[in-house]
C-alpha cells in the first residue's frame, strides 16, 4: 500500500515538473515556468512630490506658526455624592503673544478652574497663572515662566474679505497642533451660549472643533486674524463647517486697556440693535433706509442715561421677534452708521469715558444728543 501511494506521488511530481518546464505549456514551447512570468513594472512618484503654490505657502504658514500654538489644559475639583474629591479636566488651545511668556486663550477655557497647564509644541509643560479674565469678551490672558518663546503676529480684521483663505491650529479633541483650513465664510455678531455677544464674529468653514477654542484664525500670511471661539453644532458636539472666532482687532483693544489701566474698559453704548436697509426701512415705515434701529436699551447703561429708547411693540422678521418704535441710529460723531458692525468698529476707536455725539431719528424727527460711553460689563481681573 505504501509503495504504491509512493509511486503515485512520484508520477504526479514528474508530470508537473514535464507540464511546465519542457511540454507546449499554454502554446509557449520549452520555456522554463520563470520565463512565463514578464517583470510588473510600476510607475513610481517622483522622490521630491512637487507641491502647488497653495500647499507650498499653507506647509509655510504651519511650519512658521506651530511654535507659537499651545495646548491649555484646566483642572477643578468637585465632589461627587459621597463627597470625594472628583478632579474634572478640559482641554483648549491658545497662542504666545510675547517672548517671556504671555499667552491668550478664551475666558470659557479657563473659567472656575483651580490650576491651568500649558503645554507647547515641544511638549514642554508650565504651570500657568491667569493674569486677566475678561468675560464680556471671552477672552483670558495667562503667563508661564518660560523665555525666548515665538510670538504669533497680530494683523488687522477691519479689512478682511468674506471669501479669502484662512487657517486654524489648535487642539480638537486634544489632538495638538492640529491644522484644518477654509475661508472666511461671513462677518457677522454672534451670542455665544449663555455667554456675551461677540461683534464682528469671523465666521469661517475651517474645521472648529472642541479644543480649538482659544487658538487662532491666520490669513494666508500666518498672521493672526481671529481667536477661535464658538461652533454652531445644532446639538452634535462637533464642527458642522459654521465656527466663529473673535476678531483680532478686539483683541488689540481689550489688550491696550490692560496695557493702560491694568484692567478692561471697552466702551459700550448699552443697546441691542438691528441692521436696517431699504427694505425693511420700507416695510417698517422709518425716515430713513439704513441705520440701527435701537431694539432695548440696558438698564443703566449709556444710551438710557442719554435718554435714548428701545422698541415696545414686538413683531417678527421671518422667525426671529424684534421690537419696533425705538430710536433708529444713523451717525455716531461723523460716521454714518449702517449696521451693528460699524457701531463696533467706532468703540474701538474710543474708551469709556469718552463723549460721542448720536445722530437719531425718533418717529421722522431727526434728533442728536451727546452720550458719555459706558463700560462692557461682566469684566473681573
Amino acid at each position: 500500500m505504501k509503495t504504491r501511494s509512493a509511486i503515485l506521488i512520484v508520477l504526479l511530481v514528474g508530470s508537473f515538473v514535464y507540464l511546465t518546464s519542457y511540454s507546449n505549456f499554454r502554446g509557449t514551447r520549452n520555456l522554463p515556468l520563470a520565463k512565463l512570468w514578464r517583470p510588473l513594472r510600476l510607475t513610481i512618484a517622483d522622490a521630491q512630490p512637487a507641491y502647488t503654490s497653495e500647499e507650498t505657502n499653507r506647509i509655510a504658514v504651519y511650519k512658521r506658526v506651530l511654535p507659537s500654538v499651545v495646548n491649555v489644559t484646566s483642572s477643578q475639583l468637585s465632589f461627587d455624592f459621597f463627597n470625594g474629591v472628583v478632579p474634572h479636566q478640559g482641554q483648549g488651545s491658545g497662542f504666545v503673544l510675547s517672548k517671556d511668556g504671555r499667552i491668550l486663550t478664551n475666558y470659557h477655557v479657563i473659567e472656575d478652574t483651580q490650576q491651568v497647564e500649558v503645554t507647547l509644541s515641544d511638549k514642554h509643560k508650565y504651570k500657568a497663572q491667569i493674569v486677566l479674565q475678561d468675560q464680556a469678551h471671552d477672552l483670558a490672558l495667562l503667563q508661564i515662566k518660560a523665555s525666548n518663546l515665538t510670538p504669533a503676529v497680530l494683523s488687522e480684521s477691519r479689512d478682511l474679505q468674506v471669501g479669502q483663505n484662512v487657517y486654524a491650529i489648535g487642539n480638537p479633541f486634544g489632538l495638538q497642533g492640529t491644522m484644518t483650513t477654509g475661508i472666511l465664510s461671513s462677518i457677522r455678531s454672534v451670542r455665544e451660549p449663555q455667554g456675551p455677544t461677540i461683534e464682528n464674529a469671523l465666521q469661517t468653514d475651517a474645521a472648529i472643533n472642541p479644543g480649538n477654542s482659544g487658538g487662532p484664525l491666520l490669513n494666508s500670511r500666518g498672521e493672526v486674524i481671529g481667536i477661535n471661539t464658538l461652533i454652531a453644532t445644532g446639538g452634535a458636539e462637533q464642527s458642522s463647517g459654521i465656527g466663529f472666532a473673535i476678531p483680532v482687532d478686539t483683541i488689540k483693544a481689550v489688550l491696550s486697556d490692560y496695557s493702560k489701566y491694568g484692567r478692561v474698559r471697552r466702551p459700550s453704548l448699552g443697546i441691542a440693535s438691528l441692521a436696517i436697509g431699504p427694505d425693511l426701512a420700507e416695510q417698517i415705515g422709518l425716515p430713513a433706509d439704513y441705520g440701527v434701529l435701537v431694539q432695548k436699551v440696558v438698564p443703566g447703561g449709556a444710551a438710557e442715561r442719554a435718554g435714548l429708547r428701545g422698541g415696545t411693540q414686538q413683531a417678527y422678521l421671518g422667525n426671529t421677534p424684534i421690537y419696533l418704535g425705538g430710536d433708529l441710529i444713523v451717525a455716531i460723531d461723523d460716521d454714518r452708521v449702517t449696521n451693528p458692525q460699524d457701531v463696533s468698529e467706532i468703540m474701538d476707536r474710543h474708551q469709556a469715558g469718552d463723549s460721542v455725539t448720536i445722530t437719531f431719528y425718533r418717529g421722522s424727527r431727526k434728533m442728536t444728543v451727546k452720550l458719555t460711553l459706558g463700560e462692557a460689563h461682566s469684566v473681573s481681573v
